[in-house]
């Protein structure tokens, strides 16, 4: 399944973020190791001071093995379905693991490029 994350970090981590993204170390020991690295990578901050991405996540509860690692940095605001579970191939059984290959991660990205400005310069900017 596909989740529209809402984050902010959390006041005095923009420089150990910043870190850990750079080292590659951010989620390190999850099963979604390189995950972590590709969302920081594709996300979007706005205006209302937020990042936000979109995260697949195969848990049965939204974000149930990530959540501890992003909230090592982030207050997560919100996160919601990034689009309709029934068409999900994943989730309704269709097709186990789907999402992995799915062209709507890609579609999703897209759209959200076009918003905002992207996280990780802007976290570099802060730091430097």
């Amino acid at each position: 399944m596909r989740y529209l994350v809402r984050a902010r970090v959390k006041p005095g981590r923009e420089t150990d973020l910043l870190a850990a993204i750079e080292q590659q170390t951010l989620g390190q020991g999850s099963v979604a190791e390189g995950e972590y690295l590709r969302n920081m990578q594709d996300a979007r901050l706005h205006p209302d001071n937020t990042a936000r991405w979109v995260e697949v996540c195969y848990c049965p509860t939204p974000l149930q093995e990530e959540r501890s690692y992003w909230e090592e940095y982030f207050d997560l605001t919100r996160v919601q379905d990034a689009h309709d579970r029934r068409k999900c191939r994943d989730h309704n059984g269709t097709e186990s693991w789907a999402c992995g290959d799915c062209d709507c991660t890609a579609r999703l990205e897209e759209n959200l490029k076009r918003t905002g400005t992207s996280f990780l310069e802007s976290l570099r900017g802060k730091s430097e």
